[in-house]
């Protein structure tokens, strides 16, 4: 992208909303991992390069966003040698079921990784029948 192209779209990530953003922007798919185990499902997507105050994650109905803005001026104003990356903001949509507890999901973010917590509803979890 031209310097002039990239100092634009700085200017215009300033105070607009992920719909906003996500309507003019280069979008980045980031690597993830869900597992699970009896209580829960973790998804760890990795967001290299994104500032803790930069991600957003957003349940709308049966929907799961998450949502990382880049800092563009800092990754184009760098002399590369060479650059692999792709630049852009990260976003992905998950479908998430009933069998997740929505009012519980949690999430934090560490060295690079955004690791979110699906509690599994009570009656999603497996549950031992006892036999009379």
């Amino acid at each position: 992208m031209s310097e002039n192209k990239e100092i634009i779209a700085v200017k215009a990530l300033n105070n607009n909303s992920i719909d906003e953003i996500l309507r003019r922007e280069n979008n980045v798919i980031p690597s993830t991992d869900i597992y699970e185990n009896s209580d829960e499902y973790i998804l760890v997507a990795k967001l290299p390069g994104v500032s803790r105050s930069q991600i957003q994650v957003k349940v709308i109905d049966e929907s799961l966003i998450v949502f990382g803005k880049i800092n563009y001026h800092e990754l184009v104003s760098r002399e590369y040698i060479l650059n692999e990356s792709e630049i852009g903001n990260y976003f992905r949509k998950f479908k998430i079921s009933d069998s997740i507890d929505k009012t519980k999901i949690s999430a934090k973010y560490d060295n690079g990784e955004l690791i979110i917590n699906l509690p599994k509803s009570e009656a999603a979890k497996p549950r031992i029948i006892d036999i009379s």
